[in-house]
């Protein structure tokens, strides 16, 4: 047996006994790596923690820290009112409106998990207010980040295009964009749904600031009807839906259907803790400082500041989320350093079917990229696949294009950053579910998205 198949066996039992037994993942892959990495590999174990992702940790760390403040003392609710006012109290547009930020911001030259980080949990603050999915939210942003990526001054876009750059192949930063935008646009078109977005689009209005007043005036002291018959009783206020002309809105919010709510207020703590966004913000888009450190910082000093409403905050770190995709990533750290992923990607390449090897070289990529950094991975398999391509059997366009969106999409997987930020900051008491469907999704994607691409970009030559 290969010493290559070896820890891929041990993967897949790993996956295996989480699967059916009530244990951690993350402590299982910590402990296949120790065993792996010293029996198989040979390493020692300071070598090993070597691959603990400190840098996700700090992120996954900050990030809910500092939002659990947020939701602690209101800010939150605010911004959530201040998304509701954008698109005019439609609930169903919101998840649309998170896709396009994030996309806005990676296309910008943000990094991905930057844009989720500071996105994610406003969207997941909405979701649980007004009874959206946080599993349709959460797969919307991602595909937002992801969407934008690519563009010519974006991360992904850079990497990649540098890449063909510097080996002389054929290349075409615009096709690139394209087809990566308008793959995860699909693909978060299906989210919504397969995951509960059309029942949004049925909601009625929430109104919120001197509307939500006047239309709480108008429940109080309902209009009555000219000739109305005596015992019929109060008239109802008119409930303005999606379309329709009626003038005024009214009702509950009980079941996060739409209705007449007050706006919440911004008092010195909620400025204060907006100011500190807008630091992580600043800190992490345009000084390209660590949006992990960012983060802790602006979450102690706001705990400095207001010790009352933040003490109990770090309590609201999913520390099981954080032990789950540090165990993975440090195990797929290891195959990296064995050179197990090269092997993979060798081998494939030395296949005599042209069409085969770029469709296994496309689900190596989406596989690898699940359980570990997308930027990793385009950095490695494009010039792994360079002699592959330069032969000119397929077309170099092409298979570039499909091979960054097997890649990039699979981001939504709960062992990607991305993913993790989703997780981490989901309702604790839906935190397994969410995390359930992240993985059937990013899973469905590994398979899916390689297919796509490849049938849609490669098979038929035309790039």
């Amino acid at each position: 047996m290969s010493i290559h198949l070896i820890p891929l066996l041990v993967l897949v039992v790993v996956f295996l006994i989480a699967t059916v037994r009530p244990v951690n993942m993350g402590a299982l892959a910590l402990v296949a790596a120790f065993v792996v990495g010293t029996a198989v590999a040979g390493e020692e174990a300071t070598k090993i923690l070597d691959g603990f992702p400190g840098d996700l940790f700090v992120i996954l760390v900050g990030v809910t820290y500092l939002f659990a403040i947020a939701k602690r003392n209101g800010t939150v609710d605010w911004l959530v009112a201040t998304a509701v006012r954008a698109v005019g109290g439609r609930v169903g547009l919101i998840p649309w409106v998170m896709f396009a930020v994030c996309a806005a911001i990676t296309a910008a030259g943000a990094v991905s998990p930057a844009a989720v980080a500071i996105i994610a949990p406003i969207g997941l603050g909405f979701a649980a207010r007004y009874r959206i999915s946080p599993l349709l939210m959460g797969v919307m942003v991602v595909q937002g980040a992801s969407a934008g990526s690519f563009s010519p001054i974006g991360i992904f876009g850079g990497i990649v295009n540098g890449v063909v750059d510097r080996a002389g192949l054929p290349g075409s930063p615009l096709v690139l964009f394209a087809s990566t935008f308008t793959m995860n646009l699909l693909l978060a078109a299906a989210a919504f749904v397969l995951f509960g977005g059309r029942a949004l689009l049925g909601r009625e209005r929430v109104v919120l600031g001197a509307e939500a007043i006047e239309a709480s005036r108008r429940a109080t002291h309902p209009p009555v009807r000219p000739h109305s018959l005596v015992g019929t009783g109060p008239v109802r206020p008119a409930v303005e839906r999606p379309g329709s002309d009626t003038g005024g809105v009214a009702g509950t919010d009980t079941a996060g259907q739409a209705g007449t709510e007050a706006p919440p207020r911004l008092g010195v703590e909620q400025i204060g803790t907006l100011v500190g966004l807008l630091g992580l913000v600043l800190g992490a888009l345009v000084f390209d400082l660590n949006v992990g450190f960012v983060a802790v910082t602006v979450a102690v000093l706001l705990t400095l500041a207001y010790p009352q409403s933040s003490k109990d905050a770090i309590n609201q770190v999913s520390w099981g989320a954080v032990l789950l995709i540090g165990g993975i990533v440090t195990y797929v750290a290891l195959l990296e350093r064995t050179g197990t992923i090269g092997w993979l990607g060798t081998s494939v390449a030395g296949i005599g079917a042209p069409l085969l090897a770029a469709l296994l070289i496309c689900l190596i990529g989406a596989v690898v990229s699940a359980f570990a950094s997308t930027t990793g991975i385009l950095g490695a398999l494009i010039p792994l696949a360079v002699p592959f391509l330069a032969s000119g059997t397929v077309g170099a366009v092409g298979l570039i294009a499909a091979l960054s969106i097997s890649a990039s999409v699979v981001d939504s997987s709960p062992f990607s950053t991305n993913g993790a930020l989703v997780v981490a900051n989901s309702p604790e008491d839906g935190r397994d579910r969410v995390f359930r469907g992240l993985m059937a999704w990013g899973m469905a994607l590994v398979v899916i998205a390689p297919l796509l691409s490849w049938g849609a970009l490669v098979l038929p030559g035309w790039l």
